[in-house]
C-alpha cells in the first residue's frame, strides 16, 4: 500500500473535526462520513489483495486508524473495528469470502464473544442470539456475532465435524438494531446491542477465531488476530491522545488564569505537563511500531510468531491504551475550567479516551496476562 489511506484520512480529517459534536449527539457515524471514508478502503483495510484489499501492512493500518482517531475518536473506533473484522478475510471459505469482502464498498462488524446459540440445520446454523458493542453495525455491509453450537435442548453440542464457536455472518435483513447506547464516551460509534431470531446461515458463512486455518496464504496468516484486534483499539486511543496535548498546547497559548496577565504557556507547571504527556505518547506509540514491525517482518518470512512476540503485540496494546487515558486526563487537569464545557476537545478526548479502555482487549486486568508469561507461570495463550 501506498500512503494514499493515510493521505485520505488526514485531508478529510478536518472536516470529520468539525463535526464531532454532531457525530456525538447522532450516535453513530452519519452516512455521509461514511461514504466519505468509503473510497478510501480504510474500513477493509487488512482484506487480502485477492479479495480487492488495499494491501496495508500491519504497522500502516495502525497509523491510518490512529490519524482518523485524532480527528475524531468515535470515527477512529468505527474504523478500527471494521478494519480488524476485515482479518477475517483470510480465514473466510468461498465463495463467501469473495461474496462479503471483494467488493470495495465492504464494511463488517460485530461482536465476537459467543452469545449467540447455533442449532445445526440441513445446509448451515440456524442462530438466535443477542450481542452488545455492536460498535459501527449500523452502516456494515454484513454484520457477525460470535456463536456456540447447541443442541434441541439448547445445551452446548459441537458439530460432528467439531464446529463448536463459530462466528457467524448474518444477512442484514434478519438483523434487529436496538437502541441501547447511552454513553460517557465514544458516543458516536453505534455500539448498540443487536440480535436476530432464528437466522438461517449458510455452510461455511463463518469463521472459527483462533481454531480454523487461513484459507489464504498471507502475512496476516501468520500474525496475531487478537493482537491485532488490541491494538486497533491502542491505534484509535493513542490518536485521541495525541489530539488531547495538541488543544492543551493550543489553549495554553491564549488562556489566561483568573488573575493573571499571563498566557497559560508561561507557567512552568504547564510546560512540564506538555513536556511528560509527549513523551509518555510518544514512547507508548514507539512501543506499539517497535513490537509490530518485529511481529510482521517474522510474519512476512513465512514463519508463525512466537508466543514471546503475541505477548509483547498484547502489552504493547494495554500499555499504550492506558497511557493515551493518562494523557488525555493531565490535559483536561491542565486546561483548568476550559475543559468542562462541551465546546471543548478536550473533556470530549479526556471522556473517548476513559471509555477506550474499558475495551476487554485492553483492559488493565489484560496486563495480567503479559505479566503471567513474563513470570514464567503456566499460561493459556489462545487469546494470544
Amino acid at each position: 500500500m501506498s500512503n494514499a489511506i493515510l493521505d485520505a484520512a488526514r485531508d478529510l480529517g478536518p472536516a470529520i473535526a468539525a463535526r464531532s459534536s454532531e457525530i456525538e449527539s447522532n450516535g453513530t457515524l452519519p452516512l455521509d462520513v461514511v461514504d466519505a471514508i468509503r473510497p478510501s478502503q480504510a474500513f477493509r483495510l487488512y482484506v487480502p489483495t485477492e479479495l480487492n484489499g488495499p494491501a496495508a501492512t500491519a504497522w500502516e493500518g495502525l497509523e491510518v486508524i490512529e490519524e482518523y482517531a485524532y480527528h475524531d475518536g468515535s470515527t477512529g473506533w468505527c474504523v478500527a473495528i471494521s478494519a480488524t473484522s476485515s482479518l477475517m478475510a483470510t480465514y473466510l471459505a468461498e465463495p463467501w469470502a469473495s461474496e462479503i469482502f471483494a467488493d470495495p464498498r465492504s464494511i463488517t462488524g460485530g461482536f465476537a464473544a459467543p452469545m449467540g446459540a447455533a442449532v445445526p440445520v440441513d445446509g448451515g446454523l440456524e442462530v438466535t442470539g443477542r450481542w452488545q458493542w455492536g460498535s459501527g453495525t449500523r452502516h456494515c455491509t454484513w454484520v457477525g456475532g460470535g456463536c456456540r453450537v447447541v443442541g434441541p435442548d439448547g445445551k452446548p453440542s459441537p458439530r460432528d465435524d467439531g464446529l463448536a464457536f463459530p462466528y457467524a455472518f448474518f444477512d442484514l435483513d434478519d438483523v434487529e438494531f436496538l437502541d441501547t447506547w447511552d454513553v460517557a464516551g465514544l458516543g458516536g460509534t453505534g455500539s448498540v446491542d443487536y440480535e436476530v431470531t432464528r437466522a438461517f446461515v449458510p455452510e461455511d458463512r463463518w469463521v472459527q477465531i483462533g481454531f480454523d486455518p487461513p484459507r489464504r496464504e498471507n502475512p496476516f496468516a501468520r500474525f496475531s488476530f487478537y493482537g491485532l484486534l488490541a491494538l486497533g483499539i491502542a491505534a484509535t486511543a493513542a490518536g485521541i491522545g495525541r489530539r488531547a496535548v495538541d488543544e492543551l498546547v493550543l489553549l495554553a497559548e491564549s488562556k489566561r488564569p483568573q488573575g493573571s496577565s499571563r498566557p497559560l504557556r508561561d507557567r512552568s507547571t504547564i510546560q512540564a505537563d506538555v513536556a511528560m504527556a509527549e513523551a509518555k505518547l510518544r514512547a507508548a506509540w514507539g512501543l506499539v511500531a517497535d513490537t509490530v514491525g518485529s511481529a510482521w517482518e517474522t510474519a512476512l518470512a513465512g514463519d508463525d510468531l512466537a508466543d514471546e512476540q503475541r505477548r509483547l503485540l498484547r502489552l504493547a496494546a494495554t500499555h499504550t491504551t492506558q497511557t493515551a487515558s493518562e494523557v488525555a486526563e493531565a490535559a483536561y487537569k491542565a486546561a483548568g475550567g476550559a475543559a468542562v464545557y462541551r465546546t471543548s476537545p478536550i473533556q470530549r478526548c479526556l471522556r473517548d479516551a476513559m471509555v477506550a479502555t474499558q475495551h476487554a482487549m485492553v483492559a488493565p486486568r489484560t496486563f495480567e496476562l503479559a505479566g503471567r508469561m513474563r513470570l514464567g507461570l503456566e499460561t493459556d495463550t489462545r487469546q494470544l
